[in-house]
């Protein structure tokens, strides 16, 4: 049976990439992505096969890319924009449906709470969209399954969340559209739920008979909900600072702050993201599932510990 990630780059993919080929034979494995001369030689060595593609290819190149694979894990188009997340992505699904694939692992996100299909966050729309594609698929095609990974929350994801605060260049107020307090987000390390999700893949190709989340969804967490004014308390503490403090502001003060609008590159861009808080607020990010620790076979790591690790790297 053949794997093939697509796009093979990036966080998760690189990940999940780099777990799957310590696990299934490496001629088995396809690696999909925009520039594969730039894949790392320790993915590549040993017969995996590497394909140009991206997001933006012609749907015939998608289905070229496609072509042989029977098993695709379909990683999310890295941006909050609903409606051109889904132009892009429900394309790329029928792309591979046309090229014989015949189970679709799909990375979906941790907002909708306890696997809901509504969320508050405008960032969390497309996944539910193509969600639902997959599952009427699947329905109207017995041959064809999916499962959808709701990767939780990514610890090293806190900048997004915090008005982009930088350990490395502290400041001593925290403007958001939020309080700080409960419910909170179960922060979950980006290369365990890369590995978990390579985990998850192996186990469909080894013995798909006995997989249990065939045409189901699966929430991956961290094993404890902080709440925003705790994870600024401990961004504080890495800093080398005690005074950090969240200050509640309204939507219209948010996005017109200078480095909110240098890395959304727009208000409006700003104002969508900014629906994150009150799926936080709601709760949708404060479930614990025990999923991340049964599928890796060991309790992941702490937040405090991948957030020291994570800061301490950068240059």
């Amino acid at each position: 049976m053949t794997v093939g990630i697509f796009p093979a780059s990036g966080g998760l993919g690189g990940s999940t990439s780099t777990h799957l080929v310590k696990l299934l034979p490496r001629e088995d494995i396809v690696l999909i992505n925009r520039f594969p001369e730039k894949t790392p030689s320790h993915l590549t060595e040993g017969g995996v096969r590497v394909r140009k593609a991206s997001y933006e290819s012609s749907p015939a190149e998608l289905e070229e890319a496609f072509a042989g694979i029977d098993v695709l894990f379909l990683i999310s188009y890295p941006s909050h924009v609903h409606e051109y997340r889904v132009k892009v992505q429900i394309p790329a699904v029928d792309a591979a449906r046309r090229a014989g694939v015949k189970h679709i692992f799909y990375s979906s996100l941790g907002f909708g709470g306890d696997l809901q299909d509504h969320s508050l966050a405008v960032v969390m729309q497309a996944h539910l969209d193509t969600e639902k594609y997959l599952a009427r698929l699947a329905a109207e095609d017995p041959s064809f399954t999916y499962t959808s990974i709701r990767e939780g929350i990514y610890s090293e994801s806190t900048p997004i969340y915090t008005a982009f605060f930088d350990p490395r260049n502290p400041v001593d107020e925290i403007l958001i559209p939020h309080d700080g307090s409960g419910p909170g987000v179960a922060w979950v390390k980006r290369d365990e739920l890369g590995e978990a999700s390579a985990k998850l893949i192996a186990s469909y190709v080894q013995d798909r008979s006995k997989f249990p989340y065939t045409n189901k969804k699966v929430l991956l967490t961290g094993g404890k909900v902080w709440t925003l004014a705790d994870t600024v308390k401990l961004l504080a503490q890495v800093a080398g600072k005690e005074d950090v403090k969240i200050k509640e502001v309204s939507v219209d003060e948010y996005v017109k702050l200078p480095q909110v609008l240098a890395k959304f590159g727009s208000e409006e861009n700003a104002r969508t993201w900014a629906t994150a808080w009150e799926a936080i607020k709601a709760g949708e990010t404060a479930v614990v599932t025990p999923d991340l620790e049964k599928i890796l076979g060991r309790k992941g790591e702490e937040f405090e510990v991948t957030v020291r690790k994570y800061w301490a790297g950068k240059e």
